[in-house]
């Protein structure tokens, strides 16, 4: 028992070590963004709508039925249907019916309006697709900015750890009288501000692997990391492309682009579906109606035994009065009730037809704004195009730019390693003082940087033309 518990101890040891070890690539931290982030799941319960809202456009051609039934009593002085007589009696009676409907036309606005559900679900289908492609533009660059982070620190530590050997090794160039003790107090600030850089680097890598735990909603993001050996290449084909061929692509298969379409595609068929009210609408209606009730009925007639006869009339000369036997029915108990259902079912049906005259110029009023609607579609969707076209050649330009931008960073880190390897040499032998040192070497650090921030911004600048080239973001395996 005891070995079984040391062994489940060491599992879940084992298990929380792994939790925190775990390393998220670029592809999990899109996927997972992906499933979890408020707007994506927004836009899935759109498209849901739009599905529901089909069903409505293809329940408009069934007919419509609907079932009725009703039991009353009435009380009171009332006549006996019977008899005749009004009498004070507690009456029963039910009743049902069933009644159909079913539209035969109606200016084809049932056809119309199916069609725009199939378009609504799949501009639902874009904007969902868009949503996802913002989301994954913002957790690549929120990753890449981790990964930026996460050099920038190496440089500084780096640094500061180069600086801490120059620190003794200046110690035995005071001691040995080939520097003054002036430039160890110089080293000594020196080792201060790389201490602070190294502050200042960790406090950003934090602050970036925050940012991007809140993109993907997750709580533990204190022990949040990243997998920093998957850096995405920075050889791209992409700038092989010429700026109109990207934009051309673009126009093909942007999610934007194909959203606005929808949009005028959506306003036509709304226009369409306004004009089919000028037109007359013919339905069809059938009912079936039954009844029961629980008086008692006359089964037979007897002789009055208290009023057996009555004068109808005078025989004329002799004034004899004319008689006539007089009956009472006989009352017997009321018909079954599913035989009164049978006897006294009926029905009804026919067709309706409506002719639209006159409704206030409601419908020409309904189809003037349908094509006001659509020429703002039209209008958005020229917008789009011209917005496509502005961002692509942007991003372009940007991407060139970025990769010139690089080339010369590293050409400069290159000459600065140089000339910062050429000041050591020369400061350890006493030629220049500490501070033409310390100048060589802040200019190599910041060398450095740039190299990273440009490298980084040249990636995601190519990751932007290439996911309007249609390429996309994340290249599964």
């Amino acid at each position: 028992m005891i070995t079984k518990k040391i062994v489940l101890f060491l599992l879940l040891i084992g298990f929380q070590l792994s939790a925190q070890d775990k390393k998220w690539t670029l592809e999990e931290c899109v996927d997972y963004a992906i499933k979890n982030n408020i707007s994506v799941q927004q836009s899935e319960l759109d498209l849901k709508n739009a599905s529901i809202n089909k069903k409505d456009a293809v329940g408009a051609f069934l007919p419509n039925i609907n079932g009725n039934a009703s039991h009353s009593w009435n009380i009171g002085l009332n006549q006996n249907i019977t008899t005749g007589l009004l009498e004070n009696q507690t009456t029963q009676f039910t009743s049902a019916g069933l009644n159909v409907g079913v539209d035969i036309y109606n200016g084809l606005r049932n056809q119309l309006q199916l069609r725009k559900s199939n378009l609504q679900i799949i501009a639902s289908q874009y904007q969902l697709t868009k949503m996802q492609e913002d989301i994954a533009l913002n957790v690549a660059n929120a990753y890449l900015q981790i990964l930026f982070n996460k050099e920038n620190l190496k440089v500084q530590l780096q640094q500061k750890q180069y600086n801490l050997q120059q620190l003794e090794r200046t110690k035995e160039l005071v001691e040995a009288g080939v520097v003054p003790n002036g430039d160890l107090l110089d080293i000594k600030a020196t080792v201060a501000s790389d201490t602070q850089r190294v502050i200042a680097a960790q406090n950003a890598l934090l602050i970036s692997k925050l940012s991007l735990a809140q993109l993907l909603r997750l709580e533990d993001f204190e022990n949040f990391d990243i997998d920093e050996n998957q850096i995405p290449a920075l050889n791209s084909e992409i700038l092989l492309q010429s700026s109109q061929d990207i934009m051309q692509k673009a126009k093909e298969t942007r999610t934007e682009l194909k959203i606005a379409q929808s949009n005028v595609e959506l306003a036509e068929k709304d226009v369409a579906i306004a004009r089919g009210a000028y037109q007359p609408t013919i339905s069809g209606f059938y009912s079936f109606s039954t009844r029961a009730a629980y008086s008692d009925r006359v089964v037979g007639i007897q002789p009055d035994a208290d009023n057996p006869t009555s004068v109808i009339g005078y025989v004329d000369g002799t004034g004899q009065s004319v008689l006539q036997p007089n009956f009472s029915p006989i009352l017997g108990k009321p018909e079954p009730v599913f035989d009164q259902f049978s006897n006294n079912k009926g029905q009804n049906f026919g067709l309706q037809i409506s002719i639209p005259i006159f409704n206030g110029f409601a419908t020409r009023n309904n189809v003037q704004r349908s094509k006001v609607a659509l020429e703002r579609a039209k209008l958005n969707f020229g917008q789009q195009e011209l917005d496509i076209e502005r961002t692509v050649f942007t991003a372009y330009t940007d991407a060139n730019s970025a990769k010139e931008s690089y080339e010369a960073a590293e050409t400069t880190l290159e000459a600065r390693k140089l000339s910062f390897e050429y000041a050591k040499a020369r400061y350890e032998v006493g030629l220049i003082n500490v501070f033409d040192f310390n100048q060589a070497q802040t200019l190599y650090v910041n060398a450095q940087s740039d190299v990273l921030r440009t490298k980084y911004d040249y990636i995601f600048r190519t990751k932007i033309l290439e996911f309007y080239f249609g390429i996309p973001l994340i290249k599964k395996q």
